[in-house]
């Protein structure tokens, strides 16, 4: 999401949360308490172990009649949980702490993946082959992004060329000096598929490490502590089975996101599996849904020193460690 957009919609949904009154978790008729939960994107493996939980009955199980709601472009997670239409939302812990520096009190509460599969793919003859070597080359990101603008910071890059990034590997293909901004989950299968040959380098591995996470506001984990808890401890269970055995899920899948081939969400769980993204095995983060709040102060200091936050927060007011492994 473009910077400026994200600030833009912060402001509109610091109004929405001052007369917000929807946050109350009732329960309906049959004695479940209605939960949505709003994704990052249409239904795939990068949120299998939501979908897993639900088909399983735990949400269920635990008293929750939980609906999961398909993001996209242009869907802000942000904003329907500021507005009260949705209770949960994913997204990154670097846009958490930016929302709340502008006044949007976002809380995560637990961590769906470890590490962040953004990337930057080249072709395998590409004269890149760390970041460094981007001085000069053009790349294909979404503007305003803030790993982005760490990159540039963090390896005093001055010559960069930055043009808009596609949801399409059709530019890559056909100009053999492309490099785009990608997920290691996704476009490269494309990419691969279509014949190329590809390398990725991984914005985690710069030093900027924020983690993906499911948040609420503020003001419905005060009020409802037992419901996050509740969903929280049913979808790191969902997680745990989707891991184990993704079939089924992934058939669901298939059917309500026909564009996703069996194919294209084999080689996305698996990528997920191999690079521990969601379990994060064999890192000091080696837990289902932890963090820690070291790499949340970590991710912090970043922010200040790229001078994208409003004003200063305390970074642990933005996260919860009560709901965690």
């Amino acid at each position: 999401m473009q910077l400026r957009k994200l600030l833009f919609l912060v402001s509109f949904c610091a109004l929405a949360v001052i007369s917000l009154n929807g946050c109350k978790a009732k329960p309906s008729s049959d004695g479940l308490i209605p939960i949505t939960l709003q994704t990052d994107w249409y239904p795939q493996p990068e949120m299998g172990g939501f979908y897993e939980a639900k088909m399983q009955g735990l949400y269920k199980a635990a008293g929750l009649d939980v609906t999961i709601a398909p993001g996209g472009p242009m869907v802000v997670a942000q904003q329907q949980v500021a507005s009260g239409a949705a209770q949960f939302a994913m997204g990154s812990s670097d846009q958490v702490l930016v929302f709340h520096s502008h006044g949007l009190p976002l809380v995560a509460v637990g961590a769906t993946m470890q590490q962040d599969p953004q990337c930057v793919m080249v072709h395998e003859e590409s004269p890149v082959h760390g970041f460094a070597d981007l001085e000069g080359h053009t790349l294909a990101v979404k503007p305003g992004s803030i790993w982005f603008q760490y990159l540039l910071k963090r390896y005093g890059l001055h010559s960069v060329r930055e043009i808009p990034a596609t949801y399409s590997v059709a530019n890559f293909l056909q100009d053999p000096n492309y490099a785009q901004q990608c997920f290691v989950t996704s476009e490269p299968y494309f990419a691969r598929k279509a014949g190329a040959k590809v390398r990725t380098l991984l914005i985690s591995s710069t030093g900027y490490q924020p983690y993906r996470v499911i948040f609420a506001s503020k003001q419905f984990l005060d009020e409802h502590p037992d419901v996050v808890a509740k969903f929280v401890k049913a979808s790191m269970q969902g997680w745990q089975s989707y891991l184990a055995d993704p079939a089924q899920v992934n058939a669901e899948l298939s059917k309500l996101n026909p564009a996703m081939s069996p194919e294209q969400m084999q080689y996305s769980v698996e990528t997920l599996k191999s690079g521990h993204f969601i379990d994060g095995a064999g890192t000091p983060d080696s837990h289902l849904g932890h963090f820690t709040a070291a790499r949340w102060n970590a991710t912090y200091q970043q922010l200040v020193d790229l001078k994208v936050l409003e004003r200063p927060i305390d970074p642990a007011s933005a996260y919860s460690l009560k709901f965690v492994p």
